[in-house]
């Protein structure tokens, strides 16, 4: 029989990455965790912006109309977004410069109702906009760096 002390050794911790997808952060960030020798894995969002957009339509059908078009897409997402982030036990939801992320406020909303640990990621100029959502996470933080500190912090053995 082994304890827990060397169980914990063996578990991973699983990352919901949710958040930005028009740079390479996510990459960045699990070349650094492996570099770190983190025993992590990472889940996410489909980061194709166009093979989500367009996810419901392909699969489903096309619709005449944006509204539907948009709405079958999310739906088909939600799929695979709600799985990750109720099988993870953190979330990381990181708020970019060039677009507003409303998928990303509802998932740090979503998983703050579901009681997961969340992570907050962006810079200065959102921390206004972004005061509520903020509040509910257990940190907030600016970089991929400060990220990988804080997973070395929380699974150390």
């Amino acid at each position: 029989m082994f304890d827990n002390k060397f169980l914990g050794r063996f578990m991973n911790w699983r990352i919901y990455l949710s958040g930005e997808i028009h740079t390479n952060w996510r990459d960045e960030l699990k070349l650094a965790a492996n570099e770190a020798g983190l025993n992590v894995e990472f889940l996410g969002p489909e980061t194709d912006h166009d093979l989500s957009d367009n996810s419901g339509a392909n699969i489903l059908g096309s619709e005449d109309k944006k509204f539907w078009h948009d709405h079958k897409g999310a739906k088909i997402n939600s799929i695979r977004i709600r799985r990750n982030i109720e099988s993870s036990d953190l979330v990381v939801v990181k708020f970019g410069e060039k677009y507003k992320q409303w998928n990303a406020a509802f998932d740090a909303g979503y998983s703050a109702a579901k009681g997961k640990s969340l992570i907050i990621m962006h810079d200065d100029d959102h921390q206004h906009a972004l005061k509520e959502i903020d509040v509910a996470a257990l940190a907030v933080i600016q970089n991929n760096q400060q990220l990988i500190e804080v997973l070395k912090y929380v699974t150390k053995e």
